[in-house]
């Protein structure tokens, strides 16, 4: 399923109703491409219900994470990044920070965010799962499908590579 371009994909696909997310997330991944359905949570500087999500399986999914885009802790580390491998996840999307970057760049997994900082969130367990979310001028809903390679990310309500 890696074998595809965000820039084909929208070539070959013109008569769908596509998404680009804009500019913005850098690559901090093993994987630099990935694809999968999207399962979505929406916290503010609480990661628990990462924690949850990625002990899951994750097989063929990809973790959408709309963290309000805070600037103030990272949401993601090595630990869950390594739950998320364990159990199958393609990658994780984070509109926030994460940490531990350079041992996350080890791993087998796709990993988006807007940047890194040391500091770690709270964990009150407070955050929504499975809703539609918003950011960069894309709507993230649950079951549909993202596609994320070097160029950028793109989100279709169908499968686009036969998943």
């Amino acid at each position: 399923m890696t074998d595809f371009k965000t820039a084909d994909l929208l070539d070959d696909n013109e008569d769908k109703p596509l998404q680009v997310v804009q500019p913005g997330f850098n690559n901090y991944g093993g994987r630099s491409k990935f694809a999968g359905e999207i399962v979505t949570i929406k916290i503010y500087e609480d990661n628990s219900l990462v924690r949850e999500l990625v002990a899951e399986d994750g097989k063929g999914k990809v973790l959408v994470v709309d963290g309000g885009g805070s600037t103030r802790c990272a949401l993601l580390g090595d630990m869950l990044a390594e739950k998320a491998v364990k159990n199958g996840w393609n990658g994780i999307v984070v509109y926030g920070l994460i940490r531990d970057s350079v041992d996350i760049g080890q791993m087998d997994i796709g990993v988006k965010a807007l940047g890194t900082l040391p500091l770690k969130s709270v964990k009150r367990g407070v955050g929504l799962r499975n809703e539609v979310v918003r950011f960069h001028d894309v709507t993230f809903t649950p079951g549909q499908y993202l596609y994320s390679d070097e160029d950028g990310m793109i989100v279709s309500p169908v499968p686009l590579l036969g998943e």
